[in-house]
């Protein structure tokens, strides 16, 4: 479609001329996000900077029809802000304002375009923490990281992004405004919608601030360094760890490809003979981390770790948490196109996925990099590729549908933290029954009957 000059016009009188753009080279940069392979030209671009616009904004569109694709930092690994059906993007970077931190409750209030660093900077004044830490977290926006359903290597103690949301507000396609949920820990009042939002990709409703529940920063914490000759013995000492039940606030794994890559730009003193690496973090009371960092130490060693080694002082931990950060940005421009992968498996089947994942890299003659959040089986398997490599390109389509046919099979889901988007909607219907689309589906009509938010996400058009 192709915006009139009545709707341009009306737009930049929502938000001021320096509130939007509609010249295609100044708007090219909202074409896409951190995948490879996604591009959607939008035909106009705007900056809301209060609710009332963007009620302005989804009433103009809603009323003319119009697509909108909410945006954040553009950092989603899914295609999920990927503007495909053109249309308006609506960037939410300007709502950038920490709103309220109530100390008394332990919760703060922060509208969707605040950067999730730039709040946990201003928390630690305070002495609180916001667990959910997606890698991303430098530039990523607490909108995206809500509409995407974030995680991060923290979830495997403290949760995802959906276990602190307490409410919202949001602004309907219509462009209602609603308050949504509230300030309190428990609140069982009739469907719990801010939980629905989170991780509906921006499909149902434009989320304008939230509130979100705190805890108190903890007293200790302690980083240990596990080197594995075997990539799967990795994975088992996860779940051996796991099973013991010591339950780090961090398991994170990098493989060999990463460290090379990462010594190569960054040097940090990693092992370069290291199959794998595993990263742990305890945390807490400090006797309680003295004591698992013991546990930790042993439990990799019987479970065959070439070197165990704990961090000797905050330095060194920062060190090897900067490595495992650089993990991705190692892995992006290594190749022409990369199928970045998000799968989550139960921790006693991690073993069993690594272990596929390195029988299909051998198979089909491909580079799979492993790097991901172990400790509770979410693992990013990379395949390095090139789309305008037909049989390179077909074989790294086979081995990825079958990472997620293996991960269904161990008992796990295909998207573990980023979303389906457009990268998984082929997959969507081996992981959920054509009723459960179709409820999907039921919900989007009622939040949305025109179907102008984010559309052509999730599941593919019928």
């Amino acid at each position: 479609m192709s915006l009139s000059k009545e709707v341009i016009q009306a737009l930049a009188e929502i938000t001021g001329k320096d509130g939007m753009r509609v010249d295609p080279v100044d708007m090219s940069v909202y074409a896409y996000d951190a995948t490879t392979r996604w591009r959607g030209m939008p035909e106009a671009v705007v900056f809301p900077t209060q609710v009332d616009q963007i009620s302005a904004i989804m009433a103009l569109a809603n009323a003319h029809i119009i697509p909108v694709t909410v945006r954040g930092a553009g950092t989603s690994l899914s295609g999920g802000p990927v503007p495909t059906a053109g249309g308006i993007v609506m960037c939410m970077t300007r709502m950038n304002r920490i709103l309220n931190i109530d100390t008394d409750n332990f919760t703060v209030t922060a509208e969707v375009g605040v950067v999730l660093n730039d709040l946990n900077m201003a928390l630690a004044k305070h002495n609180l923490f916001f667990p959910p830490d997606p890698q991303s977290f430098l530039a990523a926006t607490l909108g995206g990281c809500l509409s995407e359903g974030a995680g991060g290597p923290y979830a495997v103690k403290y949760g995802l992004f959906k276990h602190y949301i307490l409410g919202m507000t949001v602004v309907l396609a219509s462009g209602d405004i609603l308050k949504l949920g509230g300030n309190t820990m428990k609140n069982v009042t009739g469907y719990d919608l801010p939980q629905l939002l989170c991780g509906a990709e921006g499909t149902l409703a434009v989320i304008a601030d939230a509130t979100f529940r705190l805890l108190v920063a903890p007293q200790a914490k302690q980083t240990v360094m596990a080197i594995f000759d075997d990539v799967t013995q990795a994975g088992k000492a996860v779940h051996r760890v796991r099973s013991a039940g010591v339950l780090p606030a961090k398991i994170e794994m990098i493989d060999n490809w990463v460290i090379r890559r990462i010594e190569e730009h960054t040097p940090l003193g990693l092992p370069l003979s290291a199959a794998a690496i595993l990263l742990f973090q305890m945390d807490g009371m400090a006797p309680a981390v003295e004591k698992e960092t013991d546990q930790v130490i042993e439990l990799c060693r019987k479970t065959g770790a070439a070197e165990v080694r704990p961090a000797k002082d905050a330095t060194e931990a920062q060190n090897f948490w900067t490595a495992r950060s650089f993990g991705f940005s190692a892995v992006f421009g290594s190749a022409p196109t990369l199928i970045s992968e998000d799968v989550v498996v139960p921790t006693s089947r991690i073993a069993d996925l690594i272990q596929c994942i390195k029988a299909l890299e051998r198979t089909h003659d491909l580079t799979i990099v492993l790097l991901g959040h172990a400790g509770d089986g979410n693992l990013h398997p990379c395949i390095l590729t090139d789309m305008d490599d037909a049989d390179h390109y077909e074989r790294a389509q086979m081995a990825s549908n079958a990472i997620f046919d293996a991960a269904l099979a161990f008992g796990g889901a295909i998207s573990g933290e980023h979303g389906i988007g457009l990268e998984k909607q082929q997959i969507l219907k081996k992981a959920m029954p054509a009723q459960g689309i179709d409820l999907l589906k039921q919900i989007k009509r009622a939040f949305d009957p025109k179907g102008i938010l984010n559309p052509g996400k999730i599941w593919e058009a019928s």
